[in-house]
């Protein structure tokens, strides 16, 4: 078996466990290769560097399983790198919250056996394609998470007339809008008071952000909607954030979000359940008193 390993230069207090698993994955006949910075940092920070069989540079690669290690940043980053290629990921947990990256790191002393018997399975996540008219969006156009339409760093709102299919929404005002999959409902979109939305419910949500209308809630709508927004303001620009990438565009741009023609696949232990990752991460439903 081949794998695939990125992550993040923030694993200090990590590097013994570490070194000790790549020391394992090699003992296991498992096929290690990393990409190249993340070797560059280990190597710099480790007695030796780690035992892997190969460095990738970019993202031309093949692997049956990639892994990340870092927190849910470095998981959606991660996603990037894999791409379209189909390949699952799995993530080790060495940030704060791990909502995406299921397994803890003070975990992966088994996970060598369990990679090597597939004891886990594999969720598909979908995501969200962006495109604008004038094709002046730049980078890799999918969000895992979510889209934000944000004013610039102003004190006047911004305007976002939406459509749904081709059909008129609403014209939101506020400071922005969040068009979240599922799989981001836990994030930004529950910080603006968006649902907590099952992972493979085919579905979105559009939230808008301190919105200036009592009336303005947060909506459900099916995830093979093609959503347009068209922002107006009194600046010149808006912000448009993909899973935090963030890149400034015209006022009057209008932006197109559809599904992707691919998920992501999301590996998950065989006791994961959704319920559970709320309770421990979120304490959802738990009573501290």
């Amino acid at each position: 078996m081949k794998i695939a390993i990125y992550g993040n230069e923030y694993q200090k207090d990590y590097l013994a466990l570490l070194a000790d698993f790549f020391a394992s994955l090699a003992g296991n006949n498992i096929r290690a290769e990393i990409e190249a910075s993340f070797f560059d940092y280990l190597s710099s920070v480790l007695p030796a560097p780690p035992q892997v069989c190969d460095v990738i540079h970019g993202d031309r690669f093949t692997a049956t399983l990639a892994l990340s290690i870092g927190g849910d940043g470095t998981f959606l980053k991660t996603a990037e790198w894999v791409g379209d290629k189909q390949i699952p990921i799995l993530g080790i947990n060495t940030g704060h919250l791990g909502y995406l990256a299921d397994v803890p790191i003070g975990e992966i002393d088994h996970l060598p056996d369990d990679i090597i018997n597939r004891r886990f399975k594999i969720e598909e996540r979908s995501m969200i394609e962006v495109s604008t008219e004038n094709g002046s969006l730049t980078g890799w156009p999918y969000a895992l998470n979510e889209v934000a339409i944000l004013k610039q760093d102003t004190a006047s709102m911004i305007s976002a007339k939406t459509e749904i299919n081709g059909i008129a929404l609403t014209t939101y005002l506020g400071d922005g809008l969040i068009v979240s999959t599922p799989t981001g409902s836990t994030g930004y979109n529950l910080s603006v008071g968006g649902p907590i939305i099952e992972p493979s419910t085919p579905s979105w949500v559009i939230s808008p952000i301190a919105a200036h209308s009592l009336t303005m809630r947060p909506l459900v709508v099916n995830d093979s909607s093609v959503i347009k927004i068209t922002t107006t303001s009194r600046a010149s620009s808006f912000r448009i954030s993909l899973d935090g990438r963030s890149v400034s565009l015209p006022a009057g741009t209008v932006v197109t979000l559809r599904k992707a023609p691919f998920p992501i696949r999301v590996v998950q232990r065989l006791d994961h359940h959704f319920s559970d990752t709320l309770r421990s991460k979120l304490l959802w439903g738990i009573d501290k008193r």
